[in-house]
């Protein structure tokens, strides 16, 4: 980005790469992503301030595993390097690296050494990191010191403060590790030099030019959800191309209470050509007996697109579609080397046959609440930018088994009276998603003086910032008993409730 100090972040394949780049972000320098394989010349034309290596689910001692051009280490650029990052540097440069009898996974106790750190800096002696490798450095390179250690892992981090290049084991970049965000502050002020010139403010202007770059004098084409993704997308598209879009709100009948309804009210009176497609019927004729939640992702993708031809020919001529899809669902559909957790409707492109020229997603590099941010500075009402995230695929994967009229019906009231309940208690901004889901559980209650044999209905609700990792919500009791007695008492079809108390990992947010 032009007129901006810039961080690499080097990609070697791991599942948090790009919250790294995202915390970056957080502390005010603009940072971009680039694979492993990315050429020296290209590294030397985009002059970065400081390059991270992250980390990747290899070993670096194996054959084929993802390395990088070792000229790198003569540039004088200053490198951390994290988890497979930091392996990789002490391979590379004559350390060794093998595999140990203990594993090192989640919360671990880690204590520094007493060593002089600007990585390090105001660190206290001992705090909580979080860990994920199989593997350890057990020799450092010559020049090196040990700058951390734990119980299993001799070095946790290391440095060759002469050399510029740091190493962290850990993983600074996820809430669990206490000063994580400190660690990535220090690299980047205290050792690149970062003025801190970078705001979503920036990435608006820029992200206007990329579409207007890519588009030209085109016609695009918009899912428009009336999510906070979808709606910041729109607010994006419309500064870049003004009357050429037209969003479609495609009402697939999985939505949540009144949301249809209220989608068209926020959108269908402005300046945004605004059409609502009730194709309810369609989607459920195609997912009448389906089960399994990956097969409903990717029926309920395919129709989309089907949608999207369908109406977009009624309209004329349209080169391309936009969605609102944002990293966390690229990064888990499985990006590069990345295991796919489970896909998106939203991800991956357009299918052959589709008419479109191409496919613009100018939020598909930010996390959740950069794109709030980014909604903030674009304008966009407050109850629209902090709306509950809701799945492309809606309740249709808050419905375990087949899906049915019924079901949904029941699933929708229920729903609506949590989301009433979160909000009445005050704790919506609090609790970063929370809905309801309707397991295919079925059990024996009693109701008066009568058997019963109804629903469990299961309750969610998470803590996040980056929705990468998340804790379970810690929601008063008074405020569940009060749910619950409002579910079972409204809600014909329920007699069970029970409440999710599973963090991510390893669970994911949503239930499938």
């Amino acid at each position: 980005m032009e007129n901006h100090q810039l961080i690499l972040v080097i990609d070697f394949g791991g599942q948090y790469n790009h919250l790294i780049a995202r915390r970056v972000r957080e502390c005010g320098v603009y940072c971009e992503v680039k694979p492993y394989t990315v050429s020296i010349e290209e590294i030397k034309q985009k002059n970065p301030i400081g390059i991270i290596f992250t980390g990747g689910p290899n070993s670096v001692y194996v054959k084929d595993a993802p390395r990088i051009d070792p000229a790198l280490y003569q540039l004088g650029i200053p490198i951390l390097g994290i988890c497979y990052g930091v392996q990789l540097i002490a391979q590379e440069l004559g350390g060794h690296v093998t595999s140990p009898d203990r594993r090192e996974y989640g919360r671990t106790e880690t204590t520094r050494c007493p060593v002089e750190s600007l990585l390090f800096g105001d660190q206290p002696d001992r705090f909580i990191s979080w860990m994920s490798h199989t593997d350890y450095i057990d020799r450092l390179p010559e020049g090196f010191v040990a700058t951390a250690t734990t119980a299993s892992c001799p070095t946790a981090a290391m440095e060759n403060p002469k050399q510029k290049i740091y190493g962290l084991q850990m993983h600074p970049e996820v809430n669990h590790t206490e000063g994580g965000i400190g660690l990535l502050r220090n690299f980047l002020y205290n050792i690149c030099g970062a003025a801190g010139d970078w705001s979503m403010k920036d990435y608006a202007v820029t992200a206007v030019e990329q579409i207007q770059k890519i588009v030209g004098d085109g016609k695009v084409l918009l899912a428009l959800s009336g999510g906070v993704d979808s709606s910041v997308a729109a607010a994006l598209l419309e500064r870049a191309v003004g009357d050429r879009l037209t969003c479609i709100f495609v009402d697939h009948g999985l939505m949540r209470k009144n949301e249809g309804d209220e989608v068209e009210q926020v959108f269908g009176h402005g300046k945004i050509n605004f059409i609502r497609v009730n194709a309810s019927g369609r989607f459920l004729d195609r997912l009448k007996g389906v089960s399994d939640p990956e097969r409903k992702r990717k029926i309920i993708g395919e129709e989309f697109i089907r949608v999207f031809e369908d109406e977009g020919r009624k309209i004329g001529k349209v080169d391309f579609l936009a969605q609102g899809t944002i990293y966390p669902d690229v990064v888990e559909s499985g990006v590069g080397e990345a295991a796919v957790i489970k896909s998106h409707h939203n991800v991956g492109g357009l299918p052959a046959v589709v008419d479109f020229k191409g496919l613009v997603e100018p939020l598909r590099m930010l996390f959740k609440d950069e794109v709030r941010a980014l909604g903030e500075q674009l304008g966009l009402p407050e109850f629209l930018v902090w709306r509950q995230p809701f799945p492309g695929p809606g309740l249709a994967i808050r419905v375990l088994g087949e899906i049915t009229e019924e079901k949904l019906s029941i699933l929708r009231d229920a729903d609506a009276i949590f989301r009433e309940e979160i909000s009445n208690a005050g704790l919506a901004r609090s609790i970063n998603q929370y809905f309801a889901v309707l397991t295919g559980m079925r059990s024996v209650g009693v109701m008066g003086d009568g058997r019963t044999y109804d629903y469990t209905l299961a309750l969610r609700g998470v803590t996040t910032t980056d929705f990468m990792t998340a804790d379970w919500a810690k929601i008063p009791y008074d405020v569940l008993d009060k749910v619950s007695g409002r579910i079972i008492n409204e809600v014909r079809g329920i007699n069970r409730i029970v409440y999710d108390i599973t963090s991510k990992p390893p669970a994911t947010i949503e239930w499938e």
